[in-house]
């Protein structure tokens, strides 16, 4: 049953759920959004952050278990009491997992601006 603000508005039946409360488009020519310039565009600006981004952490996430099998006597150097090198190497995975999830923060925004210049390219 549609809502009375939905009614009023002259929108009955047409706001789909999860939307939050926006206009289901009547018809998208999906082949075309995909190939316009400006879709193109944010294909490679997602790919040129997230690519790389995956390579630098999965290489540091990786290098841990590497240096303390075949680095141990450099790991296993103490820094700060019991504390070695090996646990700061740890600590610092969380660290890089902040720093990553931050900088994907701040790309998403330019993700976000460049995605509503393809919608709005649609119109």
């Amino acid at each position: 049953m549609p809502r009375e603000d939905e009614k009023r508005a002259g929108n009955a039946g047409k706001r789909s759920p999860g939307t939050g409360g926006l206009d289901r488009p009547e018809s998208i020519d999906w082949s075309g959004l995909a190939h316009s310039e400006k879709f193109q565009r944010l294909l490679r600006a997602k790919r040129r952050f997230i690519i790389p981004a995956m390579i630098i952490f999965v290489l540091y996430y990786f290098a841990l278990p590497l240096l303390v099998g075949y680095a141990r006597p450099m790991m296993e150097k103490r820094v700060l009491g019991a504390i070695n090198v090996a646990y700061l190497f740890a600590l610092s995975q969380f660290l890089m997992a902040w720093i990553v999830a931050a900088l994907y923060v701040r790309a998403a925004a330019k993700f976000d601006r460049m995605a509503q210049e393809v919608l709005q390219e649609r119109k």
